[in-house]
């Protein structure tokens, strides 16, 4: 099996709270990971050029699979009723027609199909959540592996550890931890899965006080390209454990259980407000204010400019690590008469789950991201502008959702690690992951969004350096917002090299590269 640890800590309820210094969080790291430890509408829509026909060849192999594993795995076909659910992603630009859909139940029985499919170099993709945009990233013509059944979430009280399986979403693992009083480091947002989240480096809503997701990790339990089953930690093999944390799927053929510390969960305040076109300078005003101003590591914000239906809007996100924050903190935006408001004390579930879900699935979509240095008024004034000046534009496209995310954080978040990642490439000065989402509906304009948000984000990098932050242009971009075509150069930097190395060393035949996404 793979496993990721994560450290866990008795507590009351709280969305993301500060560890004790004696606990770190462990997340997850490898390609193919089951579990981790932490402290059929599917096809609706799916456009006939995204989905051509599978190789013959390909069936083959599935039926190879499928006489080779044990009745705890499952293989599917078209037609088949699982079949739809197992190719299915958020986003239909990440769907295709797989030949089949396999659901290993085993890690030995994941060994079994990585020997195959790396013997017949049959393409595969590997799918934990399937909420990431990039096409291909975890869809394919091929062989569609779907980590569904490795769906464990244990909490070890003594050990101060969850075990947390890979085929969940963080929905899932806060349903399970919140209650006991503990919680880990990982989505803010309802539908995330954990396994993409933690590999591509994780910002949480905790990540003030404790680090990226990467940074809690403690342990990967995974299965390597050739089929072996490992346990990866900092003292077992350095390199891979360090490659792991933010290499995404470049070096294990699955992950199936993460190992992370754990962090007290307790009764917070957060929700969500919106806000109509008339009072988007209000926000963008206040949410300026928020980035200068507040240092409470506890308190975190996400404010996104939408365009949708016509109109621009603002979703704003609250959270504070605690049920009373001090005063002040979030008074700016409670004061601006709001279009609907659902601010309370809630338990974790309840915030993450707070926004609507799944508005824009089962459509296409593309993130992108722009690093920047500080959430400046100009900058946070260009996010608003962009999110108007395309929304405008690409309504008349098919676009359904324009939406840019200004997400605050402290300088600090990058001083929590315990031992070094592979991403970010540098943690000498910290850059802010500002997303941009766009969603539409028609195939052929595919293109058309893709290059508006490529010159979106060049946009704000320019404001950006025109404000004299320096470096954004040279920034490495938050993998699991980075649109397909980002240079790994940009990505990795200097620790490329390295990276290439170990891949070498634990993936020889390449194994990894039928596989979609950032190949090292």
């Amino acid at each position: 099996m793979n496993k990721y640890v994560w450290n866990t800590h008795p507590s009351g309820l709280a969305c993301h709270q500060a560890l004790p210094p004696s606990l770190s969080m462990l997340f997850l790291a490898a390609a193919t990971v089951t579990n981790l430890i932490l402290t059929p509408s599917a096809l609706a829509g799916i456009p006939r050029a995204s989905t051509p026909l599978y190789s013959r060849s390909y069936l083959d192999v599935c039926q190879q699979i499928e006489s080779t594993v044990s009745n705890a795995s499952d293989v599917y076909f078209p037609g088949q009723v699982h079949y739809a659910q197992g190719i299915k992603h958020y986003m239909v630009t990440n769907t295709q027609l797989s030949a089949c859909v396999v659901e290993p139940g085993t890690a030995e029985d994941v060994g079994k199909i990585l020997t195959i499919i790396g013997s017949t170099r049959t393409p595969f993709a590997v799918k934990g959540g399937g909420h990431g945009s990039n096409p291909g990233s975890s869809s394919t013509e091929g062989v569609q592996i779907t980590m569904t059944r490795f769906s464990e979430v244990t909490y070890d009280a003594d050990a101060q550890t969850a075990t947390i399986g890979t085929g969940l979403v963080w929905d899932d693992v806060y349903e399970t931890l919140v209650p006991q009083g503990v919680n880990v480091v990982g989505g803010r947002v309802t539908g995330v899965g954990v396994a993409g989240f933690t590999l591509g480096g994780g910002y949480s809503w905790l990540t003030n006080q404790h680090g990226l997701t990467v940074d809690n990790v403690v342990s990967f339990e995974l299965v390597k390209p050739d089929g072996s089953v490992v346990t990866v930690t900092d003292s077992s093999d350095a390199d891979l454990f360090w490659a792991l944390k933010g290499g995404m799927n470049n070096y294990v053929g699955h992950r199936h259980e993460i190992y992370s510390q754990d962090v007290p969960s307790r009764s917070s305040l957060g929700g969500l407000l919106t806000y109509t076109a008339g009072k988007l300078d209000d926000v963008a005003a206040a949410t300026a204010k928020f980035a200068a101003e507040v240092t409470d590591p506890k308190a975190a914000l996400i404010t996104t400019a939408n365009f949708v239906l016509g109109q621009p809007g603002v979703s704003q996100l609250l959270f504070y690590d605690g049920p009373n924050p001090p005063a002040g903190i979030f008074d700016d935006f409670l004061a601006i008469p709001s279009f609907t408001k659902d601010v309370d004390t809630r338990d974790f579930v309840s915030l993450v789950q707070a926004p609507p879900s799944d508005i824009q699935a089962n459509q296409r979509g593309i993130f992108n991201v722009v690093p920047v240095a500080n959430l400046s008024v100009n900058v946070i004034n260009a996010l608003f502008n962009e999110s108007k000046f395309w929304g405008e534009r690409l309504q008349l496209k098919s676009g359904s959702f324009i939406s840019y995310d200004i997400e605050p954080f402290l300088p600090s978040i990058l001083s929590h690690n315990t031992s070094p990642s592979s991403w970010p490439p540098t943690r000498e000065k910290t850059y802010y992951p500002q997303n941009i989402y766009f969603s539409w509906t028609a195939e052929l304009a595919d293109d058309v969004f893709f290059d508006a948000a490529r010159q979106s984000a060049a946009q704000v990098t320019r404001v950006a350096l025109q404000d004299g932050q320096e470096g954004v242009d040279t920034a490495a971009p938050y993998p699991n917002y980075a649109i397909f075509d980002t240079p790994l150069e940009l990505l990795y930097g200097d620790n490329l090299p390295r990276m290439r190395e170990v891949k070498g060393r634990v993936d020889p035949d390449n194994v990894m590269s039928l596989a979609g996404g950032f190949k090292i």
